[in-house]
C-alpha cells in the first residue's frame, strides 16, 4: 500500500530530532557537524524519503519574493599588479559590470578584495571574510605571475572563478569560450572564399586562457590542405620568457620587423588576431586592412563596423559566475569540489569592414 511521500517531520520523529535539524541535513548545512548531516542524510535515504521539486521552487519563491534589506555579501577576489590595474583591460572590467549587474538583481551585493594589499594573508583574508559572514567568492582577474595556490579556509566558503588563473584550486568556473572563438573565426574566413589564413597571437595572452585559442585555430587549420596551412605568428620571442609570461598591459604590439618577416613569408590572405596587435607594424611596413590583407578581430568589446570580428560577451561571463555561485549557495554546497564544472560562454559574430569577400577571386572548392 502506498503509504505517501515520506516528510522531513516523520524523519525527525524517527531520528529524535527537531524538523529544522532534519532539513538543514537535508540541504548539507554547515551549521550542523558532519556526523549529525551523516546520520539524518542515510536515515532519510533508508525511509525513502524524496525531496518535492513543486515544495521546493515555492520556498524559493518566497524567499526571492522578500524584501532584502539586509542583502549578503558575495566577495570578488582579484590578484593584479595592482589594486584596480585590472579595469584597465575591458574583458575584465565587463566580467566585473555583468557580476555587479547579476549580484544586485539576486538580491547581493558584490564587493571587491585585492589578494596583494599590504600584510593581507589567505589565512587574514578568510578570517576577514567569516567575521563578516560572507559565504560566496567570486576569483577573477588573477594576473599570469600570480599563480600561486589560494589557500582560503574553504570549507567555510562557496567559491567559483572566472578564467583559469590561479589553476589551484580547482573550483568550478566560467569562461568565455576561446576555442569556438578561433574556430568560428577561421570559418568566417574560408567563407569569405580566403584560402591563406594566419593567426597572429601574443604569447602571454594565449598562455592566459590554456592556449585555447591555438588550440581552436590548428583544430581548424587540420582540415585545410597542407599547402594552405600558414605557421602561427607568435610574439614577442619565446625568450626570454619573463618578456610574455609576466605581461600585465592591455595593450600589445607585435615588432614591425617580426611581422614584416612573416608576413612577406606566408602571404596571408586573412590574418586572425587583434587590430591593436598590428597598431606599429601597419604604418612601418606599409600595409593596410583590408587593401593587403582581411583582418578578424578575436577582441572585439562592441560592434564596430570597423573591425569584423567576435564579440566574446564578456559581461554575460560575470553573470554566469554569479548565477552559478548563488546557486552553490542554496545548495550549501561549500568547500573545493570533487568533480568541478567548467561553463562556457558562446561569442556572437559581428560584421565589419576589414573582412573582404574573396568568392569573386577564390577557385571553386570541391
Amino acid at each position: 500500500m502506498d503509504r505517501g511521500r515520506v516528510t522531513l517531520q516523520q524523519i525527525a520523529d524517527r531520528d529524535g530530532t527537531h524538523v529544522t535539524t532534519v532539513s538543514l541535513a537535508l540541504r548539507n548545512s554547515p551549521k550542523l557537524n558532519d556526523a549529525t548531516r551523516a546520520r539524518i542524510q542515510k536515515l532519510a535515504d533508508e525511509m525513502g524519503y524524496v525531496p518535492d521539486p513543486a515544495l521546493n521552487a515555492l520556498v524559493a519563491y518566497r524567499r526571492g519574493s522578500k524584501a532584502k534589506p539586509n542583502s549578503e555579501t558575495l566577495a570578488y577576489i582579484t590578484n593584479w599588479t595592482s589594486r584596480l590595474g585590472w579595469q584597465e583591460h575591458p574583458a575584465h572590467a565587463q566580467f566585473f559590470e555583468g557580476a555587479t549587474a547579476a549580484a544586485e538583481s539576486m538580491g547581493y551585493r558584490l564587493e571587491h578584495f585585492w589578494l596583494s594589499e599590504p600584510h593581507l594573508s589567505h589565512q587574514r583574508l578568510s578570517k576577514i571574510l567569516e567575521h563578516r559572514g560572507i559565504r560566496g567568492l567570486i576569483v577573477a582577474s588573477h594576473s599570469r605571475q600570480m599563480e600561486a595556490e589560494l589557500k582560503l579556509d574553504w570549507p567555510n566558503f562557496s567559491g567559483v572563478k572566472i578564467d583559469f588563473f590561479p589553476h589551484e584550486p580547482q573550483l568550478s568556473g566560467v569562461t568565455n569560450n576561446q576555442i569556438q572563438v578561433a574556430r568560428l573565426a577561421v570559418r568566417k574566413a574560408l567563407e569569405s572564399g580566403a584560402r591563406r589564413i594566419g593567426l597572429v597571437m601574443h604569447r602571454g595572452w594565449d598562455m592566459s586562457v590554456d592556449r585555447r585559442w591555438t588550440a581552436g585555430f590548428l583544430v581548424e587549420q587540420a582540415l585545410l590542405p597542407e599547402a594552405d596551412r600558414i605557421p602561427i605568428c607568435y610574439f614577442p620571442e619565446e625568450t626570454p620568457r619573463s618578456a610574455w609570461e609576466n605581461e600585465t598591459e592591455s595593450e600589445v604590439r607585435i615588432s614591425p620587423d617580426a611581422f614584416r618577416s612573416w608576413y612577406q613569408r606566408w602571404k596571408p590572405e586573412v590574418i586572425i588576431g587583434c587590430h591593436s596587435f598590428l597598431a606599429d607594424a601597419l604604418p612601418s611596413c606599409k600595409l593596410s586592412i583590408p587593401q593587403h590583407f582581411s583582418l578578424i578581430d578575436l577582441f572585439l568589446y562592441e560592434e564596430n563596423p570597423s573591425f569584423a570580428g567576435l564579440l566574446q560577451n564578456h559581461r554575460q561571463v560575470g553573470t554566469a559566475a554569479v548565477e552559478l555561485l548563488a546557486g552553490q549557495l542554496v545548495r550549501n554546497s561549500f568547500g573545493i569540489p570533487d568533480i568541478p564544472t567548467l561553463t562556457l560562454v558562446e561569442a556572437n559574430w559581428s560584421e565589419g569592414a576589414s573582412l573582404a569577400d574573396f568568392s569573386s577571386s577564390a577557385p571553386a572548392r570541391p
